[in-house]
């Protein structure tokens, strides 16, 4: 895998790659990193002089405390370790991006600015993520008719070109995204449970060979699913599309909901919400909170797309742009 010196720093610096499962000293978190970031950022040095200094020397570099220096300079002494890590990777398939490539999704810079991953890792399509699409999230236990409009709207999306953005969990994700991809379209899948695992299914494999599905995540791709995780990569899902359509929500507990109202607050794109008999509570509270009403079912006649611009026109300014290391 070749990835550039910039990206390699970061990777030695923030990534859990080649380390224990209770590593001393343990990577920078995204917390960490961003006052280094701007540092560097502020001095106009890039993260690739950092290789071969010292720790005086980069104490001096960074402003930083010596002890901070010290463990900055021992996670970057580990570079044989992590480059047998991003070949092992790259044999199975997965590449690495981090916010310094040119490749990183832009609306990840744009709309999360700081709170945008510095790493991410994904298999299939590299520049699928970001193109234009639907966020389709909602419950794993959901009813017949929700399971029916996420077929219908991932069917739709392959139909009228969208891309599919889910979380590849059970439910709703799975519903559209499968849906999607037998429409012969495209999904984006932002994971909480481990890559590595995931492209081994035999559903995922012919389309990643494809080039019809890309899988993210946000990480380590041999991380197990967590709570936690789930929860933190829900906003990845929300700030990759166009819009975002709720299919089935509980009230004020859960990831969509979580999601969702966040979304609704950051303005991050339009969330609609499914609209109709059978949709559960969560959905009338979220349209009473700003979502836009998804009639279920929609009337087939009607092109998705158009209908969606049409009912959003103006709802966004036009993003900012940030160069973020």
């Amino acid at each position: 895998m070749l990835i550039s010196t910039d990206s390699l720093v970061i990777m030695l610096l923030c990534s859990r790659l080649g380390l224990p499962s209770d590593p001393d000293p343990a990577p920078l978190t995204l917390r960490q990193w961003n006052p280094i970031a701007r540092k560097m950022a502020a001095a106009g040095l890039r993260p690739g002089s950092l290789l071969g200094q010292s720790a005086a020397q980069l104490a001096a570099t960074l402003d930083e405390p010596i002890e901070d220096a010290e463990k900055l300079n021992a996670l970057l002494d580990r570079r044989a370790a992590v480059e047998l890590e991003l070949q092992r990777l790259d044999s199975l398939g997965i590449w690495v991006r981090t916010r310094v490539d040119e490749e990183y999704p832009q609306r990840y810079r744009q709309r999360l600015k700081e709170s945008a991953p510095v790493i991410l890792y994904g298999a299939g399509d590299r520049y699928l993520p970001g193109q234009p699409g639907l966020a389709v999230v909602g419950s794993r236990n959901v009813n017949e008719a929700g399971q029916q409009a996420a077929e219908y709207v991932g069917n739709a999306c392959a139909h009228h070109g969208l891309v599919v953005y889910s979380g590849g969990a059970r439910g709703v994700d799975i519903f559209s995204m499968k849906a999607a991809l037998e429409g012969r379209g495209t999904s984006v899948g932002v994971l909480a449970h481990s890559l590595v695992k995931a492209i081994r299914k035999s559903d995922y494999r012919a389309a990643l060979e494809r080039g019809d599905l890309t899988l993210l995540t946000s990480f380590s791709p041999d991380a197990g699913f967590s709570v936690g995780a789930a929860m933190g990569r829900n906003k990845l899902i929300y700030t990759l599309a166009d819009y975002a359509l709720v299919i089935a929500s509980e009230v004020g507990k859960g990831g969509t909901w979580s999601g969702s109202t966040d979304a609704l607050k950051h303005r991050w794109l339009p969330v609609f919400a499914a609209a109709g008999e059978d949709v559960p509570e969560g959905n009338r509270t979220l349209i009473e909170r700003g979502a836009i009403p998804f009639p279920i079912p929609f009337p087939v006649e009607i092109d998705l797309r158009q209908w969606f611009d049409e009912k959003t026109e103006g709802y966004l300014s036009p993003p900012e742009q940030l160069k973020l290391i």
